[in-house]
């Protein structure tokens, strides 16, 4: 007697249908975990919406993004809130009025870039850490260091990158 092939002659085996399964759950994974890296030059105003062209009262920014760079008008800033430079990779908040910071819009956590501002505090997609517009402090975690403050100047109602 001879035995018969219990497996069909046609089509992938189990072992390769398994394989590209988890090769497709991987490359899924490492998408939804990686950083915006798609070099737009907009940015997220306080109520998290992006923005690809500044507004009319805006002043527009420079060139390389560096020391020296107009980010933008005072009144650009709303009181209670800020705006995420995702080019000058900088976070221009004003706590209280009249009063501007500025951090890094880098979170502190796995370098995901930070994307909004509500509620008083600046907002990482990747992860969901907070951190205070007053002093760039966590307010939750699971980033456990505050994000750098950079250096800004006003003047009049200009803010520049200093």
């Amino acid at each position: 007697m001879t035995s018969a092939s219990l497996q069909p002659a046609s089509g992938p085996a189990r072992r390769t249908v398994v394989a590209a399964a988890g090769a497709a759950g991987l490359a899924v994974a490492l998408t939804a975990c990686g950083g915006s890296d798609d070099g737009s030059s907009g940015s997220a105003d306080s109520s998290g919406t992006a923005q690809g062209d500044q507004g009319a009262g805006s002043t527009p920014s420079g060139g390389g993004g560096g020391a020296g760079s107009a980010l933008a008008s005072t009144a650009d800033i709303p009181e209670g809130g800020g705006k995420v430079f995702a080019e000058q990779k900088v976070v221009v908040t004003q706590p209280t009025a009249g009063e501007f910071k500025a951090f890094s819009a880098t979170c502190t956590h796995q370098g995901c870039a930070v994307k909004s501002i509500a509620d008083g505090v600046i907002n990482c997609p990747c992860h969901n850490s907070n951190f205070s517009i007053t002093d760039g402090s966590v307010k939750s975690g699971p980033a456990t260091k505050p994000l750098p403050e950079m250096k800004i100047t006003v003047d009049g109602d200009s803010i520049t990158l200093a």
